[in-house]
């Protein structure tokens, strides 16, 4: 693990998009997919900020961080969303949940082991659109493809505004961030561990062609606690539409906020 951030790195890891309320149910932290920022989740910080601290995780390399060099490691970037996190949460005493998708899941996986090996750990694990640690990946390394052929995924998956696509100066920006976060993915070992005790949720779209409903299934097997698949209509980035972040939001604070007969016991 990387050593701690310093003090004002925090503020850099971490977005807040709209005040909590005054006794929020929980803080609910949020980490993107590769080559994902955190304004990606703006739709569901402003769904869930009347009942949840919603945090959202912006890596180096993107946006107002474009500055700093892109991390091409998964075990680095959690040990640095684990010290941002830690700095972050104080001791407000606040229940803690993570919410990653592809990438994203990966990482917040690593981040919950880590502090239950620390002895906190979080309320909930929801992990959407990737397959769970420890399946076999048989996509080709998208870090070793041209532009061209980077792009042309990008496109495919509909993750990316068609705009920033089309857009030479804003690719000659992006793309450095792309690749880093695709070879962090690549480079990714699973290393066994013990089983979560926290209840892990998978979500995942019905047409996703780089997870199957089994692989999404499998991270069942890192908990001890409760589990549940929820499978969402749309691909990859099933998310990114309207209809679905408002489906998954409500999964959220059914799950964390409470007092809703078909929720996994928290």
């Amino acid at each position: 693990m990387s050593s701690s951030p310093a003090p004002d790195a925090v503020e850099r890891w971490l977005r807040r998009f709209h005040a909590p309320p005054r006794r929020p149910a929980a803080r609910l932290v949020c980490l993107p997919h590769a080559g994902g920022s955190a304004g990606f989740f703006f739709p569901f910080s402003q769904a869930l900020a009347g009942d949840l601290d919603v945090l959202a995780v912006q890596y180096p390399g993107r946006l107002e961080r474009h500055h700093e060099p892109p991390l091409t490691d998964i075990a680095e970037l959690t040990g640095q969303v684990v010290a941002a996190l830690t700095s972050a949460a104080g001791a407000d005493g606040l229940p803690l949940a993570l919410f990653g998708h592809s990438m994203g899941a990966l990482i917040a996986y690593e981040v919950a082991g880590e502090l239950q090996d620390r002895g906190t750990p979080v309320r909930a694990l929801f992990v959407s659109g990737r397959r769970a640690a420890g399946c076999p990946d048989d996509i080709e390394p998208l870090h070793t493809l041209d532009d061209d052929a980077v792009v042309a995924e990008l496109r495919a998956m509909d993750g990316t505004e068609d705009e920033l696509l089309s857009d030479p100066d804003m690719l000659r920006m992006i793309l450095p961030a792309v690749r880093a976060d695709y070879r962090a993915v690549a480079n990714y070992r699973y290393r066994p561990r013990p089983r979560l005790s926290s209840p892990v949720v998978a979500l995942t779209g019905d047409s996703d062609a780089r997870v199957s409903l089994e692989q999404a299934a499998a991270w069942a097997d890192h908990t001890t606690g409760p589990h549940e698949l929820r499978v969402f209509p749309g691909g990859h980035f099933y998310l990114a539409s309207s209809p679905q972040q408002s489906a998954v939001t409500a999964l959220l604070r059914s799950r964390l906020v409470g007092g809703h007969a078909d929720a996994v016991p928290l």
